[in-house]
């Protein structure tokens, strides 16, 4: 394990404060409600008043935790860009930047495969609802920033050297392949499994 994946995980180990335990727990509880009622409902028929009385707060109390509810949905894509991130650090130095990338998406890939329908109902709800998409292109443009730096580590590319722009189209490359593979995914049903419309995706630019 390198010093960025060491670094990573003596921060996970941190206990965090009360403060921020209470706070997690609301904002857990808050996304499990109101992506129920979204799937029930849709995203555009689900009122925020509806999901702050079903967890018990007040609507002024619940854009405490989520300042829009677009943010609801898309909040777990941030802890997903740290995961995939903490996850690329974390393999072997001499490993290639393409195989490390793509091992690095199995955090995604393994957690679809324990909980599908759920995962397929939220990409099919991030796939057909406008404002989602949007905040979704910006979320996964994010996890490009975090995936670079690793990247250009791996390939020796000094910071110094903006010019050299390989990191940031292996990375780039890459999500677009997983944007790919989703897209596929949701269209067969989950059908075929994630990880192998991931790797076919990945394989085609390897070749």
């Amino acid at each position: 394990m390198n010093e960025n994946a060491r670094t990573s995980a003596q921060s996970a180990r941190k206990p965090p404060g009360l403060r921020e335990r209470m706070r997690a727990t609301v904002q857990a509880e808050v996304v499990e409600v109101a992506h129920r009622l979204f799937i029930e409902q849709g995203f555009d028929r689900t009122t925020v008043d509806q999901i702050a009385a079903e967890v018990g707060l007040s609507r002024a109390s619940l854009f405490r935790y989520f300042g829009t509810k677009e943010e609801i949905v898309l909040g777990r894509l941030v802890e997903s860009g740290r995961q995939i991130a903490e996850a690329l650090a974390a393999r072997p130095d001499d490993e290639r930047p393409w195989k490390a990338l793509r091992r690095a998406f199995d955090v995604l890939t393994q957690a679809n495969a324990q909980a599908p329908e759920q995962t397929l109902a939220y990409l099919r709800m991030l796939q057909e609802t406008p404002s989602l998409r949007a905040g979704h292109h910006e979320k996964t443009l994010s996890w490009q920033e975090l995936l670079v730096p690793e990247i250009a580590r791996r390939l020796g590319v000094s910071p110094d050297r903006p010019e050299d722009t390989r990191a940031t189209a292996l990375a780039a490359a890459a999500l677009a392949c997983l944007d790919v593979a989703a897209t596929g995914w949701v269209a067969c049903e989950g059908t075929v499994p994630l990880a192998v419309l991931l790797d076919r995706a990945m394989g085609a630019l390897r070749e």
